[in-house]
Order: C-alpha cells, then sequence, then structure tokens
C-alpha cells in the first residue's frame, strides 16, 4: 500500500500570489513530456487519476498541487519539451516557473523524471545545471525502467550516475516503472526524508509503513488537464549562470 494513499488534490497555481501560503514543505515533480511524469505521481500516491494522464504531451500549463498533509506538499510542474504555445503563454509560464524553482523557500527537493530509454536530453541537462544552482536536492527517475532488459537497465543507471557525478553530491538516480510497480519504496523513503515525514507501521498493511502527517486532507476537485512547454536555449553548460529551461 502507498505511504501517500491519503495525498489529494488541492490547487491549481496560475499566479505566484497564489500560491498556499502554508506551506511548510513542497517536493517538485519535473520532466520532458510524455516521459511518464503523472503516471509516476499516480503510482507513488496509489491513484489512478490523481494527476491527469494526458494524450496530448505537453497539456498541463500551470502548477498543480497536491496535499498530503498539514503543510505538506507535492507539485506537479508542466511539462517541459513543446513550444506550440503562443508567445504569451510562454511568457506567462516562464513568469511563473522560473521564480517558483528558484525562489520558493518551502521547496526542499526536485524529482526530475526521464525516460530511461532517451534520459539527460539537452533539455534534461539544462534543468539540471539551472535547479543545482540552488542548492537543494535532485533525485533523478528513470521511468519506464520495465521497457529494458536488465543489463540495458545497468548501463543507464552507470551511465546517469557518471553524468551526474561532477555536480555534485545532491543528486541521486534510480529505476521507476509505473507499470510493474518497481522502484516505489526507493523513491519514497526521499520523498518522505524531503518533507520531513515520520515514518510509522500501518496495522493493516503488515509490514507496510506510511507517513505520519496531521491535519485534514483536501478533497480532490474535478479539473482539467493543464502543461507548460520550454523552448530549448541550445546546450546547457554546466558553468556558472544557466537559463532557465524555459527561457
Amino acid at each position: 500500500m502507498s505511504l501517500f494513499k491519503h495525498a489529494a488534490f488541492h490547487t491549481t497555481v496560475a499566479n505566484l500570489s497564489d500560491l498556499p501560503a502554508d506551506s511548510v514543505s513542497e517536493v517538485a515533480f519535473a520532466g520532458r513530456s510524455n516521459v511518464g511524469k503523472s503516471s509516476a505521481i499516480n503510482t507513488l500516491a496509489d491513484h489512478t487519476r490523481l494527476a491527469f494522464v494526458s494524450k496530448t504531451p505537453g497539456r498541463t500549463q500551470y502548477l498543480n498541487y497536491f496535499q498530503l498533509g498539514d503543510g505538506k506538499y507535492w507539485v506537479d510542474l508542466p511539462g517541459y519539451g513543446f513550444a506550440k504555445a503562443p508567445a504569451e503563454i510562454r511568457d506567462q509560464w516562464e513568469n511563473l516557473l522560473a521564480p517558483y524553482l528558484m525562489q520558493r523557500s518551502p521547496l526542499v527537493g526536485l524529482v526530475l523524471i526521464m525516460d530511461s530509454r532517451h534520459p539527460l536530453t539537452e533539455l534534461d541537462v539544462q534543468m539540471i545545471n539551472w535547479f543545482a544552482q540552488t542548492g537543494k536536492p535532485i533525485h533523478v527517475l528513470l521511468s519506464k525502467a520495465d521497457k529494458l532488459a536488465r543489463s540495458e537497465q545497468a548501463r543507464v543507471m552507470r551511465e546517469v550516475k557518471a553524468a551526474l557525478a561532477g555536480l555534485g553530491s545532491r543528486f541521486s538516480v534510480q529505476l521507476f516503472s509505473s507499470l510493474k510497480h518497481t522502484g516505489i519504496e526507493e523513491a519514497e523513503k526521499v520523498l518522505c526524508e524531503w518533507l520531513g515525514m515520520t515514518m510509522v507501521p500501518d496495522e493493516k498493511a503488515g509490514q507496510s509503513a506510511k507517513p505520519e502527517v496531521a491535519g485534514k486532507v483536501a478533497r480532490p476537485r474535478k479539473r482539467n488537464a493543464i502543461g507548460w512547454s520550454a523552448r530549448s536555449t541550445g546546450k546547457a553548460k554546466p558553468a556558472q549562470k544557466q537559463k532557465s529551461p524555459v527561457s
């Protein structure tokens, strides 16, 4: 049973002034469009449609907040990599996402989802180099791992770890499959540590555990799917000031 089975949709944020004022800690989920980000969130929460899985990549335009308990949130960021939206919409996304990721004090870490078959794309590296400037940790979920043979999984892990090794110590990597439900416990451990959630035994689940949180959980609301698009700004350099992946 999921440690985050009580996760519930809380609100959609289109303006920085609407960010939840009661937030104590937040974990953001990011990734290129169509890498399985929504599926990963649904799997970790043991919900089939907590995060909307759109048939059209890049549909989420704003920040979707999911409440885990008293002041604890997951934040689903718009998928980056699609630039078909009008310029004024892209500017709106950039004015929201860049300051959120760089300045939001309750944000404790970034979960970056990559397709294990195509990891570390130019936009992935750009996001990593850019967010690393905050000094906050990044946990990489190599999604759709079930589509790779074990030897390929091992190779991908080696390559991604080697690529991140030179960027500092605040990176961690794991294989993940929403289809096979593999890698869930490893991801849960990271998320609970970041969010400051205490693991307590779950009597109904035997040896399973769940995070101990206080307060009421918001009820899910009906909502439309919403995404962001990023424009490629060329190769990211692990140098000093990196451009936002939405610039």
